[in-house]
């Protein structure tokens, strides 16, 4: 068991178990039939819990029937169920993964739930990840800018991507007092002009 798996299994347990599910909940995590693990994502009323456990197992597993559970959780409003749904899309392999997360992190009316997004469109090294996230990025420069988190995810995942398109908006990031130090890093990555 990876520590990804580890830590959710942990925390859906809690969740479960709070819920009086908590039987139900290690049979999904045991089960090895992948069939009941997409049954759960079609069946109506069944929990959130359940759903993540199903989509984390199949999308760790290249199973393309997680894809549409696995986008909604990584735009959930919680962090930890976004890390978990990144993790599984990062190995999945299906083709659609990039569009949807450069879609979720240039969504300006869901920028408070980016992080996950902008981080696994730079995992993911698609042709989608450096335009969104200098796009994404671009509309995060303003003074006072209240998620400085996603814009720093940003600086650091075009650093990583090392591509001279960036250029422009690392050095407009360098004055930010939160960003410059990231954006210094990230431009001495970037090939000579």
């Amino acid at each position: 068991m990876d520590e990804e798996l580890r830590s959710l299994t942990h925390r859906l347990a809690e969740e479960a178990g709070a819920a009086g599910e908590a039987a139900a909940c290690h049979r999904l995590i045991a089960t090895e039939d992948d069939e009941e693990l997409a049954q759960v994502l079609i069946e109506r009323e069944r929990p959130l819990w359940a759903r993540e456990i199903a989509a984390f197992r199949l999308g760790c597993g290249g199973d393309r029937r997680a894809f549409e559970t696995l986008v909604l959780l990584l735009n959930h409003r919680d962090p930890e169920r976004c890390a978990g749904a990144a993790h599984a899309l990062a190995r999945l392999g299906d083709p659609r993964t990039p569009r949807a997360a450069a879609a979720l992190a240039t969504n300006s009316l869901r920028t408070a739930y980016a992080l996950y997004p902008v981080r696994l469109l730079g995992e993911l090294r698609a042709p989608e990840s450096v335009p969104a996230l200098m796009a994404t990025l671009r509309g995060l420069l303003g003074p006072d800018e209240p998620y400085w988190r996603v814009a720093l995810a940003c600086v650091e995942e075009l650093g990583l991507l090392g591509d001279v398109r960036a250029r422009p908006l690392l050095e407009a990031a360098l004055p930010h007092p939160r960003l410059g130090d990231a954006a210094g890093e990230a431009l001495g990555r970037l090939p000579a002009p």
